[in-house]
């Protein structure tokens, strides 16, 4: 039995390949400009995946991938799965420095970058021994493309296991260093197929696709919904809240952080109306505030599906579908989801009972295998009877809901993106007149989390805290660059030494309150 997930999603494709699969949609009116069918995803993934498997890399290859999000790039990532390499998307906001550590980690076989981002990638593959270097852009152009033109139109698929690797999926450590998850076809299936069936997903759904494809949400979550069931994707290349408003009509679900559902509800064009025929709202990748839960409520009638996932475990826990299960409770991240095992440990490693806060734990076929050559660090993220230390801290009511509370590691979620603060930290601390530095997330009315530091400056030293940020903006992405720095005398301390960062967190908690 050929386990790849490919497979699997080739077997649901409908019986009309000529059925259209997905409509390209212009940002900022919805206005569908282009169509691809079931037939085009076929041909194109087929033609791609020979393109791969005539450059004789070796098994187990790792392709990494930085571009502008496209169709043609989802496209190369189900080619990567049908040929039987592995999938390594990369943030097209990290910066030169960042991709040359993911380069050196992971020595991918090849690398595919925006055109405007060759200039610089190419030392850092040059210098890695990276066999491959192709351009893939946002307007469907790039060699990648080219190199598959005259490849056939179909292809057998590569056999693989359920344990064998589809993805590296990299998260940042507290130690600045990032982790790359490994994860199998059998992960990326198992959540596929769970989630199709706890939120009742058929052919007749319409998905509006307005995410990033570099992470969990956007490129497993969303495209693998859809991809499982046959049916159709409304595609943005980028979120804006008008184009997305005016398809609302002609769609049945949409997927967001939190930060989109507050600029949605910005915009006073979002009414009832509008979402007549939208059956699910879901969110996720961050906390979503109550405020923006029951006003999205209010305004449309619709209540928002808020559910729990990470890279390392895909999705773990999910509020209700049906009515019948329960109801969807807004500051929880609801059950369990089917065939997911979920508890919480005290740091006695104790079972937590009913209200009691606790550090979350996961198993299921759901769960990676561990860190891409970390060994140690694998092993010392999970526990000695198999569960996954998630890192976050939460805690389960009577009826069974999860609610997290906290994040151990002290992790900062700023519009759904994972910023660790001591690789910020590390960052700021080496410029020129810093003694040391905190990095903290307060409360954002958009972003959920923003990311502030706190500077000291070493002795006869002055800090300016405009040009930090300037240099920072050029080194590191965007999403992780502190919205505010401030220069303080020292920093608060225990009597241990340690950084009090509550006390910073409570200092700054309302800088970023709306009027």
């Amino acid at each position: 039995m050929n386990e790849n997930l490919f497979a699997a999603i080739a077997s649901a494709f409908p019986a009309d390949r000529n059925r259209t699969a997905i409509e390209i949609a212009e940002p900022s009116t919805g206005t569908i400009y282009r169509e691809v069918t079931w037939a085009d995803i076929e041909a194109q993934t087929a033609r791609l995946a020979n393109m791969l498997q005539s450059l004789k890399l070796a098994p187990g290859a790792r392709v990494a991938v930085q571009t502008e999000k496209s169709v043609e790039a989802l496209m190369l990532y189900l080619a990567v799965l049908r040929a039987g390499y592995v999938y390594l998307p990369l943030n097209t906001a990290y910066q030169a420095s960042e991709i040359e550590y993911f380069v050196g980690n992971a020595e991918p076989a090849m690398f595919v970058c925006s055109t405007r981002n060759y200039a610089w990638t190419k030392p850092i593959t040059d210098a890695a021994g990276v066999a491959h270097l192709f351009t893939l852009d946002e307007d469907g152009i790039g060699t990648v493309l080219d190199a598959a033109t005259d490849q056939p139109k179909t292809h057998s698929i590569a056999h693989k296991s359920a344990n064998d690797l589809a993805a590296i999926l990299y998260t940042s450590g507290t130690t600045g260093r990032s982790k790359g998850a490994m994860l199998s076809h059998g992960n990326l299936l198992s959540n596929a197929k769970t989630l199709v069936d706890y939120w009742d997903w058929s052919e007749r759904d319409v998905l509006i696709h307005a995410l990033p494809i570099f992470h969990v949400h956007g490129l497993f979550v969303a495209s693998h919904c859809f991809l499982l069931t046959g049916a159709k994707l409304i595609w943005f290349s980028k979120f804006d809240q008008r184009g997305v408003i005016a398809q609302l009509k002609r769609a049945s679900v949409f997927m967001g952080v939190p930060t989109l559902y507050v600029r949605l509800l910005a915009d006073s064009r979002l009414t009832r109306e509008v979402c007549s025929r939208m059956r699910l709202f879901i969110a996720g990748s961050a906390p979503l505030l109550i405020e923006t839960f029951n006003e999205f409520r209010e305004r449309t009638g619709h209540t928002i599906l808020e559910r729990y996932g990470m890279s390392e475990t895909n999705m773990l826990c999910s509020n209700p579908y049906l009515a019948s299960q329960g109801e969807r409770r807004g500051g929880t991240v609801g059950f369990p989801l089917p065939g997911v095992d979920v508890r919480l440990s005290n740091d006695r490693a104790e079972r937590c009972d009913v209200d009691e806060i606790g550090g979350i734990e996961v198993r299921g076929p759901n769960v990676f295998s561990g860190y891409w050559r970390m060994p140690e660090k694998t092993k010392e993220e999970f526990t000695s009877d198999g569960w996954f230390k998630t890192g976050d801290v939460g805690k389960r009511d009577e009826r069974g809901y999860f609610t997290i509370v906290g994040r151990s590691k002290d992790l900062i979620i700023s519009g759904g993106y994972n910023v660790y603060p001591a690789e910020i930290e590390s960052y700021i601390n080496d410029m020129p007149g810093v003694a040391e530095s905190a990095v903290i997330g307060v409360p954002h009315p958009d972003f959920g989390e923003a990311v502030v530091a706190i500077a000291v400056a070493k002795t006869g030293a002055t800090l300016d805290a405009d040009a930090m940020i300037a240099t920072l903006k050029k080194g590191i992405a965007n999403f992780k660059v502190p919205k505010r720095v401030f220069v303080a005398a020292e920093l608060p301390r225990n009597a241990m030494g340690k950084v009090q960062k509550n006390l910073l967190r409570d200092t700054h908690h309302s800088l970023f309150a709306r009027e």
